[in-house]
């Protein structure tokens, strides 16, 4: 299960191709890969689509997807602002691979989702476009219609209008919609998503809202309950509040206790003179929520914690060969105080494994066993060999 991904920084097109190539050849020793993944910055977002092409006609690869992006992590480097192509390939044998487009222009969501099969166990890497393709909705009917399906990926970041980013499917290349590929068989995927949160306080039931608005957790003003919350905290989640509060809502209401990584966290948007407060995400009497805060000391653990979680006693790690890291562009050097971050924290905690991905502007991951589209996270998938492999 071999597993290689190569990093060029030139900013000639022709050269950082020819780079690329020769990396993967010395990866890969001849073989084709099942899968490549592609990554690049706006610089070379003309010529994907000969590039993919010519993968497939060479015989590099089977299958390929991939996407621009604000900034490439490839290797161990996350490029911010410059010039950045990275390609990742992979070897699966024995896996399935369908690889699927969703036309803005083709048909419904639901429609869509149809041209999925075997859903159960499968993971969807999907890559779409921000100003044409309703990712929230789609998530919400994968949640209801495809249950047991884990999507993850980003959304391109590389242009800042309509047309502008590009997406690749097996050759082709899309400036809308979404394309993915769906991954099913003998292999182990494991999703970690980090939300970079660290809960404050205590949870709380909320007892009157719509829409996106609070008014009421604990049968109180939504604003009287956070100001009690305020009042009860030290000195530095103090500080992190006065820097931006957020606030996590409970993913599976039926645990006992709820911890860091039950919630879906969201932005605390504002509050009104009614003592109501606004938030990001939509919410409904009933649940459970509880006000988080977050800055790069807690990134930084959380995403470290996620990589380390350990999993149920039925499931037994394999051995890490590769993992795609779909980090906000709200994180890397505007959030940290040294560069390569995100992808350092994965080779620090699973070993100097082949890496790849953008800086996107939402990032694509299950919590909880549902499928989200999230902010200032890392959402990181890793490709594991069997432990009896």
């Amino acid at each position: 299960m071999k597993c290689v991904s190569a990093l060029s920084t030139a900013r000639s097109t022709s050269t950082a191709f020819h780079q690329i190539l020769e990396r993967l050849d010395a990866g890969l020793e001849g073989t084709t890969a099942d899968l490549t993944l592609v990554f690049s910055s706006k610089h070379h977002a003309d010529n994907l689509g000969k590039m993919s092409q010519a993968f497939i006609e060479q015989g590099r690869t089977r299958h390929i997807l991939g996407s621009t992006g604000e900034a490439i992590i490839g290797e161990d480097q996350e490029i911010e602002g410059k010039p950045a192509l990275a390609v990742w390939s992979i070897e699966l044998p024995g896996v399935e691979i369908q690889p699927v487009r969703f036309d803005p222009g083709g048909g419904s969501l639901r429609q869509s989702l149809a041209t999925l099969h075997d859903v159960a166990g499968s993971t969807l890497i999907l890559l779409a476009d921000p100003f044409s393709f309703g990712v929230n909705d789609f998530l919400k009917l994968a949640n209801e219609h495809s249950p047991g399906l884990r999507i993850v990926g980003g959304i391109a970041s590389g242009g800042a209008e309509p047309g502008v980013n590009r997406l690749l499917l097996d050759g082709e290349t899309h400036r809308d919609g979404a394309v993915a590929i769906r991954l099913s068989g003998p292999v182990s995927i494991r999703t970690v998503v980090s939300q970079g949160c660290r809960p404050i306080g205590h949870t709380m039931l909320v007892t009157k809202a719509e829409q996106n608005v609070i008014r009421e957790l604990g049968r109180r003003p939504a604003l009287e309950a956070l100001r009690d919350v305020f009042r009860s905290l030290p000195q530095q989640d103090v500080d992190k509040v006065q820097e931006g509060l957020h606030i996590g809502r409970v993913i599976n209401e039926y645990q006992d206790s709820f911890q860091r990584g039950d919630f879906l966290v969201s932005n605390v948007m504002g509050a009104d003179e009614s003592g109501a407060i606004q938030i990001s995400d939509l919410i409904r009497v009933g649940q459970t929520v509880q006000f988080h805060v977050r800055d790069a000391e807690t990134a930084d653990e959380d995403l470290r914690e996620s990589l380390l979680q350990k999993r149920g006693p039925k499931e037994t790690p394999g051995e890490p060969v590769g993992a795609l890291i779909f980090s906000c562009n709200g994180r890397g050097t505007r959030l940290f105080e040294t560069p390569n971050h995100d992808v350092g924290v994965v080779h620090e905690v699973l070993g100097p494994i082949p890496a790849a991905g953008f800086f996107a502007m939402g990032e694509l991951g299950p919590v909880g066993g549902q499928n989200f589209i999230h902010g200032y996270t890392a959402s990181v998938v890793v490709f594991e060999k069997p432990a009896s492999g």
